[in-house]
């Protein structure tokens, strides 16, 4: 829509997670680097924590684009509000193998022996449970039965633990003290920070072919930081929406009014109902005035 008017050759702030778009903070580079670490020394259980919207996502995506897809064989759990039962039947299923066990202890020495074939063949079976903070308690529990599946030297799968930081929370629970015991890598992905965040809107900018002090003003950019927190996904969104905005005005550059627009409509507020805030707002100060005025006559 608005590509050719801010001469952009891609939309920069698209929401959905894109590797191509992947911008490596300290706390992101740190994370990638605690998968690649943990995946392929066969580390076990690692846990990867952020708040909504910090790239989580795109972290492990990019991960998955860069690993060795003939040696790795990834089973991605994305429902996890499973219980433990239901999560070995669906690595069966994630394997491409019936299950016709209903015992799970005996699932699991059938699973046993699986992986093991599959660690001969040199592959590396690794299950990713995204949003993992709504895992049920009792199945964070057992899912350390899953650890104890290992050769003398290496595990035969790794447990990639991905969620809110909900999750660091449910992890020190003292029921669950033998799991978090046996979580080998663990990292937590940060907000940016505001020089963080300009560098971030400026690489999008550039890995769409245009440039930030372009199409936005110097204040309009630190509105943008300033209400997002922070949080690649908001900075997306409402960079995103002013675009759209700034368009529909045929504005450019895009002013912090736009943002301050875009803003409001995110958070909620109508036009109409901050009009009418602001008139409430202007004829309280009045009324005040004409009292203390009353008052001091």
């Amino acid at each position: 829509m608005y590509l050719r008017f801010y001469h952009l050759r891609k939309e920069p702030f698209h929401i959905t997670p894109d590797p191509d778009f992947l911008f490596l903070s300290p706390s992101h580079r740190e994370a990638l680097a605690s998968i690649v670490y943990g995946v392929e020394q066969k580390k076990g259980f690692i846990a990867i924590t952020g708040e909504v919207g910090v790239g989580k996502t795109t972290i492990l995506r990019s991960y998955l684009e860069k690993a060795a897809h003939q040696r790795l064989k990834l089973l991605y759990i994305l429902n996890p509000r499973l219980s433990f039962s239901e999560l070995v039947r669906m690595i069966y299923h994630e394997l491409g193998i019936p299950c016709d066990r209903s015992d799970v202890f005996e699932m699991l020495n059938d699973l046993h022996h699986l992986l093991i074939e599959e660690y001969k063949e040199g592959r590396n079976v690794v299950l990713l449970i995204d949003e993992a903070q709504n895992l049920p308690v009792d199945t964070l529990e057992n899912l350390r039965m899953l650890s104890n599946l290992e050769t003398s030297k290496d595990k035969l799968i790794q447990i990639l633990l991905v969620g809110q930081p909900e999750l660091e929370r449910l992890l020190n629970l003292v029921q669950l003290r033998q799991l978090k015991q046996r979580i080998a890598v663990r990292c937590r992905i940060l907000p940016l920070s505001r020089r963080e965040s300009l560098e971030y809107i400026k690489f999008r900018f550039a890995k769409a072919g245009g440039a930030v002090d372009r199409v936005f003003t110097r204040k309009a950019i630190g509105k943008v930081i300033r209400a997002s927190a922070g949080i690649p996904r908001l900075i997306n969104i409402i960079c995103d929406n002013a675009l759209v905005t700034g368009f529909g005005y045929r504005k450019k550059p895009i002013g912090p009014k736009i943002v301050r627009e875009v803003i409001r409509d995110l958070e909620g507020i109508s036009r109409g109902r901050f009009f009418l805030r602001w008139s409430f707002a202007v004829s309280l100060v009045v009324l005040l005035m004409l009292i203390i005025y009353g008052f001091l006559a």
